[in-house]
Parts: C-alpha cells; sequence; structure tokens
C-alpha cells in the first residue's frame, strides 16, 4: 500500500521525463508522435491502475484512519517531511484525478490537439497529474503547497500553447490570479507551521487550534482561506476560470474543472477545518454570503449565455455553471457539520465526473461544428441535434440534466447535503443567517435547471431539415466517456459507496482527530 501511493505520486513525474526521450527503437508506431501519445496512454493507464489498487487494498472498516502511509524526514531544520497518506477523505479525489487524466490522454492519442510537438504536451500533461495527486496525497503543509503550485505552470502552457482564441491572455490571467492567491497562502501556511512548532498536518489537525490563539487562526484563515479560494475559485475571484476554459484545449477544459478546482476546497476540509476551528467559525458565515452569491452569480450568467442572440459560448456557459456548483461546495464547507461537509465532498466527485463529461461533450460538438457560439448551434446550421447526431445529442442531454441535479444522479445528493448542513449549522453560528444562506441556493437550483434545460432545447432540439449527418459518438469517444456516464449513475443510484468512505473521515476530523 506504501508502494503503491508514492508510485501514483511519482510515476507520472518519471513518465514525464521519459516523455521527452527519444522514443525506443521498435516502439514508434507509425512516427515519434504516436509514441509519445501511446506513452501517455500507458502511464496514465498504470497510474489509474495503481489507483484502483489502492482503493481494493483500503481497509474500508476504518476510513477515517491514514493509510499507506511514508514519513521521512526531508529538511530537519524546518521539521518538513515527505508525509504521504490516505484517508476516505482524499481517496476518492485520487481516483478521480487517475481516471480523468487517463481518459484525456486516450483522448488525445486519437484526436491530438492542434498545437506544437505532442512531447510537451504529454510532458506537461503528466506534470499535472503527478502535482494534483501529490496535493491529494501529502501530510505536510510545505508540501501541499509545493504541490498546489506545481500544477499551475503545466496548466498555463497547456493553455498558452494548446488552447484557442485568445489563449495567451486567458492564460496570463490564470496563472497570475493563482500566484498572487498561492502567495498569500504560503504566508499563512509558514504562520501556521511556525506558531504550531510543526508543519505536520496530522499532528496539526489532531491538536484542533489548541496551539493556535484566536487570533493567530483568524490571521491563518484569511490568508490561506484566499488562496484557496482563488483555485476554487469563488466569486468574486472567479474571473480567470471563463476565459481559461473557453481558451483551454477540451482535455484542458476536463482536468481544469474535473480536478483542479477540487484542490481549493480539498484544502479548506483538509487544513482549516481542522486546524483553525476558531477562525473558520469566525470566517464562515462570509464564506457561506459569498458561496450563495457565486450560486446566484454563475445561474445569472449562465442564463445570459444562453439567450438567444446572446453569442454566448457553451464552453464558457459551463465555466460559469461551475462557479455555482463549486458555491454549493463551499456552503457545504461553511456550515461546519458533518452533513454539510459529507456534501461538498460528494458535490466535488459529482462535479468533477459530470462537467469533465460536459466539456469532453461540447469538446466534441465544436469539433463537429467548428464552434461552440450558441447562436450558431441552435440556428440555421445546427439545430435538432438530436436528429444529426442522436447519441451525441442524447449524452449531452443527460449530462446537463445530471448537472442541474435530476435525483437519481450523482449531482442531486452533494448540492441537497450542502443545503442540509446550511439548514442546522455548527454551533457557534447563526442558524437564522444560514437558513437565508440556504433559501438563496435553493433558489440557486432553479435557475441551474433553467439555464440547462435552455441548452438542451436550443442545442438539441429543431426542425428536422434536410442537413447531412454529422458523425455520432465515435469508438474512442465512447470508451472515453462511459466510464463518466456509469460513475455517474452508479453515485446517484448508491451514495452510500462514497458517503460510506467521507463519513467516519469528516466526523474524526472536525472532533479533533476523536474517531
Amino acid at each position: 500500500m506504501q508502494f503503491l501511493l508514492a508510485f501514483i505520486v511519482a510515476a507520472p513525474l518519471l513518465g514525464a521525463v521519459a516523455a521527452l526521450l527519444p522514443a525506443p527503437p521498435g516502439l514508434k508506431g507509425t512516427g515519434p508522435d504516436q509514441a509519445v501519445l501511446r506513452h501517455g496512454v500507458t502511464v496514465t493507464g498504470a497510474v489509474l491502475l495503481a489507483a484502483v489498487l489502492l482503493a481494493a487494498g483500503f481497509d474500508h472498516g476504518h476510513p477515517s484512519k491514514m493509510q499507506a502511509t511514508t514519513d521521512i524526514s526531508w529538511i530537519p531544520a524546518l521539521d518538513v517531511r515527505i508525509h504521504l497518506g490516505t484517508d476516505g477523505i482524499s481517496l476518492p479525489l485520487l481516483v478521480l484525478t487517475a481516471l480523468l487524466t487517463f481518459l484525456c490522454a486516450l483522448h488525445s492519442y486519437f484526436k491530438p490537439p492542434a498545437g506544437p510537438s505532442p512531447k510537451a504536451f504529454v510532458a506537461l500533461l503528466l506534470v499535472l497529474e503527478s502535482g494534483t495527486l501529490a496535493t491529494f496525497a501529502v501530510l505536510d503543509l510545505m508540501l501541499f503547497f509545493l504541490a498546489f503550485e506545481m500544477v499551475l505552470i503545466p496548466m498555463y502552457f497547456l493553455i498558452a500553447r494548446w488552447g484557442g482564441a485568445q489563449r495567451r491572455a486567458a492564460a496570463w490571467k490564470f496563472i497570475l490570479y493563482t500566484l498572487l492567491g498561492s502567495v498569500i497562502m504560503l504566508l499563512g501556511l509558514l504562520l501556521v507551521g511556525l506558531k504550531s512548532g510543526t508543519f505536520d498536518m496530522v499532528a496539526l489537525a489532531t491538536d484542533n487550534g489548541r496551539g493556535l490563539t484566536a487570533s493567530v487562526q483568524v490571521i491563518a484563515v484569511l490568508a490561506i482561506g484566499v488562496g484557496l479560494a482563488v483555485k476554487t475559485p469563488m466569486w468574486p475571484l472567479h474571473s480567470w476560470l471563463p476565459d481559461a476554459h473557453t481558451a483551454a484545449p477540451t482535455v484542458g477544459s476536463v482536468l481544469l474543472a474535473g480536478v483542479l478546482l477540487k484542490m481549493g476546497t480539498y484544502g479548506f476540509v483538509r487544513i482549516l477545518l481542522p486546524v483553525a476551528p476558531d477562525g473558520m467559525r469566525t470566517f464562515a458565515p462570509y464564506l457561506a454570503a459569498f458561496a450563495v452569491v457565486g450560486v446566484i452569480y454563475g445561474s445569472l450568467a449562465c442564463l445570459a449565455l444562453v439567450r438567444p442572440g446572446s453569442k454566448g459560448d457553451l464552453k464558457r456557459l459551463i465555466a460559469y455553471s461551475s462557479v455555482g456548483h463549486m458555491g454549493f461546495v463551499l456552503l457545504g464547507i461553511a456550515s461546519m457539520t458533518p452533513t454539510g461537509v459529507n456534501g461538498a465532498l460528494f458535490a466535488n466527485i459529482a462535479h468533477g465526473l459530470i462537467t469533465g463529461l460536459l466539456f469532453f461533450l461540447v469538446g466534441a460538438v465544436k469539433d463537429r461544428y467548428g464552434t461552440a457560439d450558441l447562436d450558431t448551434l441552435s440556428g440555421a446550421t445546427g439545430a435538432a441535434l438530436y436528429g444529426r447526431a442522436p447519441r451525441l445529442g442524447g449524452l449531452l442531454a443527460f449530462a446537463a440534466v445530471a448537472s442541474l441535479g435530476l435525483p437519481g444522479l450523482a449531482g442531486f445528493w452533494g448540492e441537497m447535503l450542502a443545503l442540509f448542513g446550511s439548514f442546522d449549522p455548527a454551533d457557534g453560528l447563526s442558524r437564522p443567517a444560514f437558513l437565508t444562506f440556504m433559501s438563496i441556493a435553493a433558489f440557486g437550483t432553479l435557475l441551474t435547471a433553467a439555464y440547462m434545460l435552455m441548452v438542451v432545447r436550443r442545442v438539441c432540439m429543431g426542425e428536422k431539415r434536410e442537413e447531412p449527418q454529422l458523425a455520432d459518438v465515435r469508438a474512442y469517444e465512447f470508451a472515453a466517456w462511459t466510464p463518466l456516464v456509469a460513475l455517474t449513475v452508479l453515485a446517484g443510484l448508491w451514495p452510500a459507496v462514497l458517503l460510506g468512505l467521507t463519513d467516519p473521515a469528516v466526523q474524526k476530523l472536525l472532533a479533533g482527530g476523536k474517531s
């Protein structure tokens, strides 16, 4: 188990180095480009297999216990350690990351992104995977920060070199926002480590803030929270996200929405809730307020984009929908209750599956039509996707209704539990305020349903005309999308699979390390 977790974190990094080397004789296939793309599929497939084996060997009877741990001294002067481990909170995120990266590599093998040499593309994809997996596996604050920052450069280049229109401006906006937030976060992490005498996240969680004064906790939550909120993204620190999604290549959008956004909310749960509970209690009402504003703002932005004549971009619309969905995650965390935090973690996974599928589908639609402009897709040249590519239209409708939170699919449970957590927040939080937040967020679910159904109506439905058929779902697309569809249904019908992992770990985290 120790080896598996270390392999999951280190293998993509080693694979990135190998991707830049010449392919061995006999493995080049039809050319070096095909060889390096096949190398990406092989490495990400091996990491996914290791993640599945790790999940299979995980002690599901004790999901609150840190398992597969490695603890090696690295910088003794600062007591920084190479400390790895996983529990019921991080394990689903590790598997989700490995799955989405493998599906992106598989998609890229059959449809290489337009741009420079695939060598650099595959290497950047693997570095991105390693940094993301490390973020969910490390148990030291300094290592967490290094892993958190490790993903920025590869995502910047994926957008800037393989993106679409306005890609350089979007990439610069992404890197500047996230770097500024990270600098502030680093100061908060150093404050916690130096004041408590350790950077070990397990020890800090067990101490539960008792070694930090109330003022230190408040400053730490403010500093660390800003950095995490940018990555989440929380309104009003979200404005880099729509531009980045619109410009990014398909696999970049899938990983950005499906994995990178989860790093911010994971930091709130893993670091701020157990390490600085008094500081979190101070800022929880403000976090909840920003969260529900994000829910409404994201929904209204989507309604504006989907309106006829607005020249709205479908990728941009899904990006704004992520602002709303992540608002529910932050609302659940702000309630500081087991119900709310479990809902936030469930919504994290559901959003990764559903929005990853949506970006794959929108990429396929854009590939066929040459545009993601909603007016063009629903105009004279593109209406009635059901009639022109019925399987593609059916999958887009499925992903849309899953995103709006239809009961029986994965999107329902996380948002419902986040609302339940707000209905009865933790002791010390104002219940009337959280009831107000709950009501506003519940109204946001209606707005979400409105814009998603409008997307389905405008893109999928229309009068049947004598137009050539579009290429329907191809074999490699079917292979890449089927796991996301199946897991969306499974999580919706059997939520206990995920909640059974997260709940004991959340209970222990909120109780100060006591099971």
